[in-house]
């Protein structure tokens, strides 16, 4: 069953509700917020609960939420999200870090068996069999008034989010694993993960691996531009310009307002308004030295040796998967394993709780440290030294 929840719309209850809440172990915390308008999300809605107390706090409604950031931001409170990034940038726009210690449960479900990248109507109805209503999943929620139907299906989120970080938290410290993943939410709370540098964002952009030279230049410096702008203005990035029109401006490489005109999907607003500041962009950057394109190491084609080993490492994975009752899709996959035995560097197997289930295990099986053996037609992981 449901906890009620209070509506907070003033500041008085606010505060009230922050008194409350003080000194609680956890708090799990999810949010609704609105960016199609927006380059930044716009924070719409707040709910909160602690097992006890649930509440819907509307932003839009009161002048002064400090006493909410008081409480977030307060380190002897654990703050629990699900798929936590997006939360997290609204908190960091707001007051330039997010609120720590947290917890993730779609990244601390995969320890206990549950599939990576887990759905969180899809955890709450596999720990708490509850299948959730999401018939208000495409709610505006900077619309007032929210009706009570909205406002339960928000709360309920929290609700249930708190249900399931009590159950995870009893496994994971019954099993004796929880240890392995702070470096997982330590990596989450970095606050350079929400700042994106507007010198690298073209990376993001499809087909620029298509262009070199001049070409490459000028979309690198139209992308930096765009990101710059849209955020100077808080519109989103696509209002601009989109991908499409930077690619098609840095091939044809417009060098008069008549060439840029004629470039397709380029706004009429856009071009009335900074046509010259573009042109000025663009005759820069086509004499500069592009930066290089990230090119992913193309793996060389593994050699019946090293394809044995491979054949090896995915058995050791097998059976930690086994021993952990997890799925060894979720710990590697093979062509984690093969890029593994031509180049241990910068492995995810050697991050995170990776590193302690199996990349270090793995590790020792390529040093010699270890091996496979059958014993009672059983196969076991010895120690080979």
């Amino acid at each position: 069953m449901s906890l009620e929840f209070l509506i907070i719309d003033n500041e008085h209850a606010l505060v009230e509700l922050c008194d409350q809440l003080k000194g609680s172990a956890w708090l799990a915390v999810d949010t609704e917020f609105e960016r199609e308008r927006t380059y930044y999300p716009e924070l719409c809605l707040l709910q909160i609960s602690n097992s006890k107390l649930a509440a819907v706090i509307d932003p839009f409604a009161i002048d002064n939420i400090e006493p909410l950031f008081d409480l977030l931001y307060d380190t002897s409170i654990t703050k629990v999200f699900h798929a936590a990034r997006q939360d997290l940038e609204i908190f960091f726009n707001i007051t330039g870090n997010v609120p720590v210690p947290l917890f993730d449960t779609q990244i601390a479900a995969q320890l206990l068996g549950h599939s990576d990248q887990i759905s969180y109507a899809n955890l709450v109805k596999n720990i708490l069999a509850v299948k959730l209503d999401k018939k208000h999943t495409r709610t505006d929620w900077k619309r007032r008034p929210l009706t009570d139907s909205q406002l339960r299906y928000a709360v309920d989120d929290v609700i249930y989010l708190g249900q399931i970080y009590v159950q995870l938290l009893a496994k994971l410290n019954n099993l004796n694993r929880l240890e392995w993943l702070v470096d997982d939410f330590a990596a989450l709370a970095d606050a350079e993960l929400y700042k994106p540098d507007p010198e690298k964002v073209w990376m993001k952009i499809r087909n620029a691996n298509r262009l070199k030279g001049n070409e490459l230049s000028v979309l690198q410096a139209l992308a930096a531009w765009r990101e710059r702008t849209a955020r100077q203005q808080n519109r989103p990035k696509k209002w601009l310009i989109s991908d499409d029109t930077l690619i098609g401006m840095a091939r044809l490489l417009p060098d008069n307002p008549a060439d840029l005109s004629a470039i397709k999907g380029l706004h009429e607003r856009v071009y009335k308004r900074q046509a010259s500041e573009l042109l000025e962009i663009i005759a820069e950057a086509r004499h500069k030295t592009p930066q290089p394109l990230a090119v992913p190491k193309a793996g060389k084609a593994l050699n019946v040796r090293e394809q044995a080993k491979v054949d090896v490492l995915m058995a050791i994975v097998r059976l930690r998967a086994q021993q952990h009752d997890l799925t060894p899709g979720i710990l590697a996959s093979r062509k984690e394993l093969e890029r593994f035995v031509q180049e241990q560097t910068g492995s995810t197997l050697l991050t995170g709780w990776r590193e302690h289930l199996i990349g270090h295990e793995l590790c020792e099986f390529l040093s010699g440290k270890i091996s496979l053996q059958v014993e009672n037609q059983s196969l076991s992981i010895k120690d080979a030294r």
